[in-house]
């Protein structure tokens, strides 16, 4: 049976979480994206909550957990030390079994894994850019800078305001298949959730837009903001990755181009990647049973020590 509960972390956020499975099983935690919320992961929650403490919780900014208001408030640093919070108060351990991650879940997730690998023997990455290949594609590939347009808008101020109108119609929009037609998994039920979800306030989810440095440059931008994107650098000790990592990436994915998983190896020694052709960003909603799989497999997987 999936739950509800709200911790109040050391870091002074409260995050609403959806569990299963008893406290001291070992922890899986999972990790929503944009636009996303943590009811994506009920049907695995309900899936592992057998063997394990599952916990996902809507990320600062999302649903009822913690909006604060400020762009300082949603740095890299901050997401990192909610997730590392969490887990100390989920795992006896203070330890998770595995990390599941989509989208900016996925962002933070890398971080958390570079900073506190100690807190984390495995990750699972679904369709979310590792720091050092995104800023390499945003710096160099037209496509990907294309891809990533979007971001431009949701550093809007008024974003939250524009997204809301008639119905969240632009948000839904997201969504679409390429021809501009609704995916088979959006269903009536599905937009509902959704809308409701996003009714309690999106102003945080644009502010991990507003607060990240990886920004592609604009077509016409100035000057000045095509040099911070370039002279933009991450030392490779803030990328390397020491856990298991294994990708299930969906091919089809038009916002993060394939180029993103080139070279990895550089910060990721211990990795598996997946592809899943014709599939699109959204990988929960629309290959679900690929991900219990790759979950299942991987938690199957021992641990080098």
């Amino acid at each position: 049976m999936v739950m509800t509960c709200t911790h109040t972390l050391s870091t002074g956020v409260e995050l609403e979480c959806r569990t299963s499975g008893e406290p001291g099983q070992p922890l899986l935690l999972f990790l929503h994206g944009f636009p996303e919320g943590a009811f994506i992961w009920d049907a695995l929650l309900a899936q592992f909550g057998s063997r394990y403490r599952c916990v996902a919780p809507n990320l600062r900014g999302y649903g009822h957990s913690s909006q604060p208001t400020a762009i300082s408030d949603y740095r890299a640093k901050y997401l990192v030390e909610d997730l590392a919070a969490l887990i100390a108060l989920e795992s006896a351990d203070k330890r998770a079994a595995c990390v599941i991650a989509h989208d900016w879940g996925g962002a933070v997730a890398w971080g958390l894994a570079n900073r506190y690998p100690q807190q984390l023997e495995r990750l699972l990455i679904l369709n979310s850019p590792h720091p050092g290949s995104f800023l390499r594609e945003l710096q160099s590939n037209p496509v990907q800078q294309s891809a990533s347009q979007y971001m431009h808008f949701l550093r809007r101020p008024d974003a939250p305001e524009l997204l809301a109108e008639n119905g969240w119609q632009r948000m839904l929009g997201f969504f679409q298949n390429p021809d501009g037609s609704t995916p088979a998994w959006l269903t009536p039920e599905r937009k509902q959730q959704y809308r409701e979800h996003w009714d309690l306030g999106v102003h945080g989810a644009c502010m991990f837009y507003a607060a990240s440095p990886l920004v592609p440059p604009r077509p016409g931008g100035s000057a000045d903001e095509l040099q911070d994107i370039r002279e933009l650098s991450l030392p490779d000790e803030m990328l390397h990755i020491p856990v298991p990592v294994r990708i299930l990436w969906g091919d089809s994915d038009l916002a993060l181009q394939p180029a993103l998983l080139h070279g990895l190896e550089r910060w990721v020694p211990q990795l598996e990647i997946e592809h899943l052709r014709g599939c699109s960003h959204w990988v929960v909603h629309e290959r679900p049973e690929a991900v219990q799989r790759a979950l299942t497999e991987f938690l199957q997987t021992p641990v080098r020590s």
